[in-house]
């Protein structure tokens, strides 16, 4: 079994591996860059990183549709919960990790603001650390899982060194500036990182993070030792453990 990522614009990222269909920050509906619809997709979780409308638009919808497991902080899912009466939520806090079928998964920090669509408080922002099972087709000669972390939207913290501390085989990142992390700091966090895989993500859906990726590519590979790959939005990207 491989490990198969699929950009669906903004900040949303499809993740299948064996029999989990992973959806993170789902925005979908409202997302003038997105190609398919919320209807279409069928997670088997649903990862949250904060309580922003861009990241988390179309959860309910989907997770009453789907009975995906709802992972994001305690607060974001006591709303889900409360509110619009989503079962089965695994609310967790910065540094906390939570074992799944397919692997591991950690609630990491990350330096932004948390807010949710009806202006309650949305606790603290973060990103996920994926430990994915050796058994899933991607482990070293160790037999060590793959790692791949998402930072969720954040500004450039040194820490960023000392969660990446074990290794990152992939790493997604916000790029658009203004309200993350702009290309020059991801090059730093790169750097801080060392990840052998560098995605983007948070840029160009509207003019105000507008980003010439192709430029952030070229500076990746000038400046870091990572291979970095702009996606295109709704086609799939094939890990393996040769990247």
């Amino acid at each position: 079994m491989a490990i198969e990522v699929t950009w669906l614009g903004h900040s949303t990222w499809w993740i299948e591996t064996g029999e989990a269909k992973i959806l993170l920050d789902p925005f979908i509906g409202d997302n003038p860059s997105a190609k398919v619809a919320p209807t279409s997709l069928n997670p088997t979780h649903i990862l949250i990183s904060h309580g922003h409308y861009d990241h988390l638009a179309d959860a309910v919808e989907i997770a009453r549709r789907s009975n995906a497991t709802v992972i994001s902080n305690y607060e974001i899912v006591t709303w889900l919960e409360s509110k619009h009466e989503i079962q089965g939520c695994i609310g967790m806090n910065l540094g906390g990790k939570t074992r799944l079928p397919f692997g591991t998964v950690q609630f990491t920090p990350a330096v932004h603001s948390s807010s949710l669509p009806d202006g309650s408080y949305g606790g603290a922002c973060g990103g996920f650390l994926f430990g994915f099972n050796a058994a899933n087709g991607m482990a070293t000669e160790d037999a060590l899982p793959y790692n791949l972390y998402y930072t969720g939207d954040t500004a450039l913290f040194s820490d960023l060194k000392l969660i990446a501390r074990n290794g990152v085989d992939c790493l997604i990142i916000p790029i658009g500036d203004l309200y993350t992390m702009g290309p020059a700091e991801s090059i730093e966090a790169i750097q801080m990182i060392c990840p052998k895989l560098v995605l983007p993500t948070h840029y160009n859906t509207w003019p105000p993070i507008a980003q010439d990726v192709a430029a952030w590519v070229n500076a990746v590979h000038e400046r870091t030792n990572a291979r970095a790959i702009a996606p295109v939005v709704n086609r799939v990207l094939r890990l393996d453990g040769s990247v």
